[in-house]
């Protein structure tokens, strides 16, 4: 198993919240991947829509607070888009390459993942199986991201490096995890 934890950063150029931390770890194991995300500090500034009874997809998530990674196969264009939201709505988007023939990606019938609200924290975890989309001997680069939605509205970009001179998380240089 290869795990790798990871602190994201907020893009440079946007106003970001001082009192926030985005931490969390990633692993893969054959095609099982695991990564955990932990939202800690002030978070009563961020907009975080109550849970869901019934989570299910949903587009556009990405508008709110919203956990997101990027899995690309080493030396290839293709790459898929997963998001997670704090109310348990998810989706995988498929790209062909950058930017470029994004379809919602019908492999995946649900995403397990468990989302936990504390007083100071915001904890995401998520155990997913990508036989569904990558042969397990194939090495994968990743991208850790989040959108955090203020509660004044402001929405600010974090990820584990920010390569451009603005937030775009489908750079594929900003895929630095290797697993």
């Amino acid at each position: 198993m290869n795990e790798q934890t990871f602190s994201l950063q907020p893009f440079p150029f946007s106003p970001a919240e001082p009192d926030l931390k985005i931490v969390g770890s990633i692993s893969r194991n054959a095609n099982l991947l695991v990564i955990n995300y932990l939202l800690l500090g002030d978070i009563k500034k961020v907009a975080i829509a109550p849970p869901s009874d019934t989570p299910a997809r949903k587009h556009q998530l990405w508008a709110n607070t919203c956990f997101e990674f990027f899995i690309g196969v080493k030396n290839s264009p293709q790459y898929w888009e997963f998001n997670l939201s704090p109310t348990g709505k998810w989706n995988v988007y498929r790209f062909d390459g950058y930017r470029q023939g994004m379809q919602e990606e019908t492999a995946f019938a649900a995403l397990p993942f468990s989302v936990q609200h504390f007083s100071d924290s915001l904890a995401i975890a998520l155990n997913v199986n990508l036989a569904q989309i990558i042969p397990p001997e194939n090495p994968v680069e990743v991208a850790i991201t989040t959108v955090i939605k203020h509660t004044d509205g402001e929405l600010t970009y974090w990820a584990l490096t920010h390569p451009g001179t603005e937030a775009d998380f489908h750079q594929r240089d900003s895929f630095t995890i290797e697993l």
